[in-house]
């Protein structure tokens, strides 16, 4: 059994974030670490313009800009949580990152500190700083000359438990500060001096014992004031040993997660608290003594993870809990008490601590609605596949072959009239006062197929039918010019602007007509080679509606491409497309500043061109799958940016994301044509014709994965759907201020009408009451479905939980009413519909109840059996009288039930150490399991072994390293099922860092294919900063005696980059494999991008 692991949506929690000039001098440049992801922006005064999204073999522990001597631009340093680190550049001329140094700081022997790496370098940057292992600290010296990285050596720590460490500024020799805690719990601060000479320790020039024991975090403050300061749960404290400056203010207790600095003498900082809280801490002094320290509320944020001030009052708050913000800071409150603005913000699904899969539409697409976030910033999200059409209005009207939108003048805000065209007729809607009604345009000939419609210059609306070309006022309707072509031929293909028109007469005669100013001059006349299929001369540039083109585009029955110069009608170049469907649609566009040339087939298949505007030379070409029917392109604007649809079987909308073609299917059945209607009534919406109907809406926001929130202010940790009352029950989480400022849980049972997200009920647990699962389950002889959940009591005292309850909800009336309720001693931590009962895993033991009446005639649960020997059951999975058992410690247990026994035995088990966070069945011998240090394996059953201990061992088959924690597998699919989508059964996953992924299950034949072409991608494709795929994506953790290369998976990932590569990178690739096209490859590649 061997798997196909793939990214649907990216991990999006922002743990890391530094502000520099790292693309350019004068650039202003965000870098954020969202996992194993760097994420590029420069500061425009329209906001963070994205400039590289890019992928690193490591999960990011530490990042840094510093500047090298003579370097222009800064350098950016990355350090991974398994001990990598290089250092990077980047490249202006290719968009891309160049390593200028890497390495490995991993010691042999040593325990890892518990917080995780901590790496920083020196202000004066003389070295770099490692806090990797209790007891040791990691010094790389650098050359202040030119940079360069020397030898690496350890110095010995006498504090053991060190919570923070940071370079002082201003010192001859570097020096360290530490927050450390002794064996007594109490906290201190030590500095230490760092001779690179020695390689060693010199006592430091102050220290402070008995600091504050909720002390966390230093901030290390620059020259000229210097020192530092220890921020608390309950006090922030300014130090300097070296001028006796000790300051001190009181606050409100809480815990400071996130600071960041605003000036750069360090005078003002802003920090930010685990409620989302931001403050700004002042430091005031004189000359270069602090005399006191002043701290202001400024208002509410997402809970901030990382905080970049960037400039102009413009800060980031980066977020693991929430959604990430672009804020402002203004010097005034607000009416809401506030200085703050929020700018904009930035999706996180993380962390992800539950999901389930349901269509909601009821089209036959599965979406994924997850618990989301934390406390205030939590949230429940509908994610779906694709791009969605918000319905304004809609009419049957079978029969539409072209459609268009026409403005009332060229200079008008909005469009008018919808034009129709039909086999023998055209027909005109009109919007008047939000409605839309059917006119006549007097000047245009309704008995007749319209080929191409437009307003052009001079205040004229223009129709080409096969007959002529006429020209109408806008102001009085009437035929101002109408044009024929010579002797009697017919208009078979048509194409224009606003000033120009390019047709066909006949089969191969090409005529360049100007259009503006209300007439129709002839310009040019030509005779091509070949018959002529389509054309296109869409002026390029970001703002050119009113822009002559310089070129025209024209396709050919003979599977070519031709680009012809305007006026001339001179052939520039000509492209031979092969294969044997006609070109049906082009479009010459710009998307992101990049010129293209779209070309849709009849076959459903898309060539990608780029051109280069001023010589119209086509370039880079690349093929994609798009549908299995002819495609007709248009373009539209949405929310300010140019994007192209391509109506067909399976509608797809393409755009541009960092300079970079991304498509992204449109959740509707099939489209014939789409017109661009910014209208009065309908503002920025879309026309879509079906083959039986015509439909106004609004797109939704251009993304591959469209994200629907649902705000709860509370923290959602638990939810299940029942679709026979159209219902989620959520379990959540809120934290209430109570008379005496203490934070004071509590936590409910909501339930939620599934289309609308509306509250219907409420169901408050007891006090330290905790939900734990919630399931949906039918019981036999009783064919109710009921909501069950399961609570445990965790008192503060108690090491685990000792009692807990299953409670037994029907939803009637769209309310919850409680059916029964059963006491338990313990946790439980799954529960399962199991064989019409209910499976329950309840601290270290699995047991099966069954509902019956009690008697006093009301439901109870009845215990029938139940299987000990566990240590905690976290997961459970079950298929027939199979049990799959994820327990905390000793990683996956198959268990079977014997119904004539009415027991549950042991049949094999995984004798290795894993600490498991989630389970699930891949078949009925191999089973999938995610464990607590970011890795993925499988196991299988030992159905052929000869002895009954092997029978009883589960045999590892499969291991790799996602890079992030799953909390949750669900079967089910994010992709409507169509007759050529592959039909393997996926399972989907979602992570601590907002991650969704997707596992497919693949044949050996596949697998072995697929382990060619990434061993290929591999050697064409380098990681950032040296970094190797083999490394990032081996099986470790604590029992293992190093990394073991990863088996049983692939990483979709990789595979599916290779659709982005340049053409000669893709034939590197081919030619690595051996005996394959990149036609072919690409083909299966794309196969595989739709199973997600």
């Amino acid at each position: 059994m061997h798997c196909y692991v793939v990214t649907a949506h990216r991990a999006s929690c922002a743990q890391l974030s530094v502000r520099g000039s790292f693309t350019g001098p004068k650039d202003t440049n965000l870098i954020v670490a969202k996992g194993s992801r760097l994420v590029i922006y420069t500061l425009t005064p329209e906001g963070l313009q994205p400039v590289l999204d890019t992928g690193i073999y490591g999960r990011i522990a530490a990042i840094e800009l510093y500047t090298v001597a003579g370097a222009e631009r800064e350098s950016l340093y990355i350090l991974t949580e398994r001990l990598k680190f290089c250092i990077v550049e980047y490249d202006s001329s290719t968009g891309e990152l160049i390593t200028k140094a890497m390495g490995d700081v991993q010691d042999s022997v040593g325990r890892p500190v518990d917080g995780g790496p901590i790496a920083h370098i020196d202000p004066e940057r003389r070295m770099i700083g490692f806090l990797l292992y209790d007891g040791l600290f990691k010094v790389i010296p650098i050359d202040t000359r030119n940079g360069q990285l020397r030898e690496a050596f350890n110095i010995r720590l006498e504090e053991l438990q060190v919570l923070d460490v940071q370079f002082l500024y201003g010192y001859a020799q570097p020096t360290i500060v530490l927050l450390y805690q002794d064996p007594k719990e109490m906290r201190h601060l030590k500095t230490y001096q760092v001779s690179i000479r020695d390689k060693d320790f010199i006592a430091g020039p102050w220290s402070q014992t008995g600091v504050e024991i909720g002390a966390t975090m230093i901030i290390p403050v620059p020259t000229p004031i210097g020192g530092c300061i220890l921020l608390g749960e309950q006090t922030i404290s300014y130090l300097n040993g070296d001028k006796g400056d000790t300051k001190t203010i009181h606050m409100d207790m809480t815990v400071i997660r996130a600071w960041g600095k605003i000036d750069e003498d360090g005078r003002r900082y802003l920090l930010g608290d685990h409620l989302g809280q931001l403050y700004v801490l002042v430091l005031e002094f004189d000359g270069n003594k602090v005399l006191g320290l002043k701290l202001d509320t400024l208002g509410e944020t997402s809970s901030a993870k990382t905080i970049t001030y960037l400039d102009s009052g413009v800060v980031f708050i980066g977020s693991c809990f929430g959604d990430s913000q672009l804020i402002r800071l203004h010097p005034d409150k607000d009416e809401n008490d506030s200085n703050i603005e929020v700018l904009e913000s930035f999706t996180n699904l993380g962390p992800i601590q539950d999901f389930c899969v349901v269509d909601l539409e009821r089209q036959g697409q599965g979406q994924v609605v997850t618990c989301s976030g934390t406390l205030k910033d939590g949230s429940l999200r509908v994610v779906r596949n694709g791009i969605g059409i918000n319905e304004q209005a809609a009419v049957e009207l079978p029969g539409i072959k072209g459609l268009w939108s026409l403005r009332e003048s060229i200079d008008a805000q909005y469009d008018k009239y919808l034009i129709q065209s039909f086999v023998n007729e055209t027909r005109v809607l009109e919007i008047a006062d939000e409605e839309l009604s059917e006119t006549e345009i007097d000047g245009f000939d309704h008995n007749a197929q319209t080929i191409f419609c437009s307003n052009v210059l001079g205040d004229c609306l223009l129709q080409i039918t096969e007959v002529s070309l006429r020209l109408v006022s806008t102001k009085s309707k009437q035929l101002l010019k109408e044009w024929f072509p010579p002797n009697g031929e017919r208009i078979t293909v048509a194409g224009g602007n606003v000033q120009q028109v390019v047709l066909t007469s006949g089969k191969r005669t090409l005529i360049y007509l100007d259009v503006s100013n209300g007439d129709v001059t002839e310009v040019k006349r030509i005779e091509m080679d070949q018959e002529i299929a389509c054309l296109n001369l869409n002026p390029l540039g970001e703002k050119s509606d009113h822009n002559k083109s310089d070129f025209v585009a024209v396709g050919h029955w003979n599977l070519s491409l031709s680009m012809l110069r305007l006026p001339s009608m001179e052939v520039v170049c000509t492209e031979s497309i092969g294969g044997d469907a006609i070109p049906r649609s082009l479009l010459l566009v710009t998307l992101e500043g990049v010129d293209y040339l779209l070309c849709a087939l009849g076959d459903g298949y898309l060539f990608t061109f780029a051109i280069d505007a001023s010589t119209a030379q086509i370039g880079e070409r690349k093929k994609i799958s798009l549908g299995t029917h002819p495609m007709i392109l248009s373009k539209f604007m949405s929310r300010g940016a140019t994007h192209v649809f391509a109506a067909s079987d399976r509608p797809t909308v393409i755009y541009s994301n960092n300079r970079k073609l991304l498509f992204s299917n449109v959740n509707l059945k099939e489209v014939t044509q789409m017109a661009p209607f910014n209208s009065e009534g309908f503002p920025d919406s879309l026309a879509i014709a079906t083959e039986t109907s015509l439909r106004i809406g609004v797109i939704d926001d251009i993304q591959k994965l469209h994200i629907r929130t649902v705000y709860l202010r509370e923290q959602p940790r638990r939810i299940c759907h029942q679709e026979s009352s159209k219902t989620f029950c959520v379990a959540t989480l809120s934290i209430r201020i109570n008379r005496d400022g203490e934070e004071v849980e509590e936590q409910f049972i909501k339930l939620f009408d599934d289309q609308t997200f509306e509250i219907l009920d409420t169901y408050q647990l007891q006090e330290f009451e905790n939900t734990c699962s919630v399931e949906c389950a039918s019981f036999s002889d009783d064919p109710t479905l009921y909501y069950i959940v399961g609570t445990a009591t965790a008192v503060p005292q108690e090491s685990e939980p000792k009692e807990g309850r299953l409670l037994v909800f029907e939803v009637i009336d769209r309310k919850l009413h409680l059916k029964a309720s059963k006491e338990i001693k313990g946790a439980p931590y799954q529960i399962k519909p199991f064989n019409g009962k209910l499976l329950a895993g309840i601290n270290s033991k699995i047991e099966l109840f069954r509902l019956s009446d009690s008697d006093t005639g009301h439901m109870e649960l009845v215990s029938e059996c139940c299987h000990r020997g566990h240590i905690l059951v976290l997961y459970l999975q079950t298929r027939g009288d199979f049990i799959v058992a994820g327990d905390l410690m000793r990683s996956i247990s198959l268990l079977t039930y014997k119904q004539v026994d009415g027991q549950i035995e042991e049949i094999a088990r995984d004798f290795n150490a894993n600490w498991m966070t989630a389970v699930d069945i891949l078949d009925d011998d191999t089973f999938l399991g995610a464990e607590g240090y970011f890795n993925l394996f499988t196991v299988r059953k030992n159905t052929d072994a000869t002895s009954d201990e092997e029978r009883a061992r589960l045999e590892v088959v499969g291991e790799y390293h996602l890079g992030d924690m799953v909390n949750r597998f669900q079967r089910g699919s994010l992709v409507l099922r169509s007759s050529d989508t592959p039909t393997t059964d996926t399972i989907i996953f979602g992570t601590v860092n907002g991650m969704i992924g997707v596992i497919a299950v693949l044949s050996k034949e596949e697998y072995e294919f697929l382990l060619k072409v990434q061993d290929a991608l591999n050697f064409v494709i380098k990681g950032v900063g040296g970094l190797r795929h083999e490394d990032w994506r081996s099986f470790e953790n604590e029992r293992t005696q190093g990394a073991r290369a990863p088996k049983g998976f692939i990483d979709g990932d990789l595979i599916e980059s290779f659709l982005d590569l340049r053409r000669e990178k893709m034939e590197e690739v081919c030619h690595a494999i051996g005996s394959i096209t990149v036609e072919e490859l690409s083909r299966k590649i794309e196969e595989l991008q739709r199973l997600h």
